[in-house]
């Protein structure tokens, strides 16, 4: 589960009062998509205008591009020229970080030519999506299309750990954060060394305040992929959480020299001042 750097602060910071998360992402529902029917978006989670939203959003450029490709779709294009078309579209809301929107347009056009590739994507997008929303309805349905075309994917081809670990995720943040839990350590019974899987187990033992099972996680993160950032400033949050000030001290100097952004060497002053 990749993050930009700007979300890893984001946690890290948040880290100490509990690790919550995240920005929100507007879902795009419109009735009609010219010639894209809306018939597989049946939740009821968009109570507002997000058309209106996204439109105050969009350039003169994109609204034309959008225009321009939805106009090609519902030209009875070839299956080729709508898959095309349908990607533009998502990418131009993928650009403006909507990601919903984008899951939502992949998903119609998936649906419609039984795409693996396009039902992946769809997938992937709503995970995005996902991963940002704070509205407990959005987190709902966001997480469902999530499971509903990376599972798709997955009756295809079992042995897709990376998409089984968004699956996973999504149903920890559902009433039964159990069956995640169980399909991550099912994860890491296969791949002892995913990185997904030890990220995510290090992180939920984070938000559950396991901090001494969160250094474990991480410690076996960095010695299988020393070059994941977000493993190595979590294992310094963790130590600093289990109070051990010695090692969280000297992971965080170690973070400090992996990269140069600034935010995340911001977030790591504010904790070595508290040491």
């Amino acid at each position: 589960m990749k993050r930009s750097q700007l979300i890893l602060i984001a946690i890290g910071v948040i880290a100490i009062a509990g690790l919550y998360v995240l920005p929100t992402v507007v879902v795009d529902n419109e009735s009609k998509a010219d010639g894209i029917s809306q018939e597989n978006s049946s939740s009821s989670t968009q109570s507002t205008d997000p058309v209106a939203m996204h439109e105050a959003e969009l350039s003169t450029d994109q609204r034309l591009q959008l225009n321009t490709l939805k106009l090609q779709i519902a030209e009875n294009s070839s299956k080729e020229e709508v898959k095309s078309s349908t990607e533009e579209i998502a990418a131009i809301y993928q650009e403006l970080g909507k990601y919903d929107s984008a899951g939502y347009y992949l998903s119609l056009t998936a649906d419609k030519q039984s795409d693996m590739e396009l039902a992946e994507k769809a997938g992937n997008a709503y995970y995005e999506a996902f991963s940002f929303a704070l509205d407990p309805e959005k987190v709902t349905y966001t997480a469902e299309q999530t499971r509903k075309y990376l599972n798709k994917v997955l009756e295809n081809d079992p042995t897709r750990l990376d998409l089984k670990t968004k699956v996973a995720m999504t149903y920890v943040s559902s009433s039964n954060p159990m069956q995640g839990i169980t399909m991550m350590r099912e994860i890491l019974e296969e791949d002892p060394q995913n990185e997904d899987g030890l990220f995510n187990m290090g992180v939920l033992s984070m938000q559950s305040g396991q901090y001494k099972r969160a250094t474990e996680r991480f410690e076996e993160l960095i010695q299988y992929h020393p070059d994941n950032l977000q493993g190595q400033f979590y294992l310094g949050v963790s130590y600093f959480e289990a109070k051990q000030n010695n090692k969280a001290k000297a992971q965080f100097e170690k973070v400090k020299t992996m990269t140069k952004d600034e935010m995340i060497l911001g977030s790591i002053e504010s904790y070595l001042e508290k040491l």
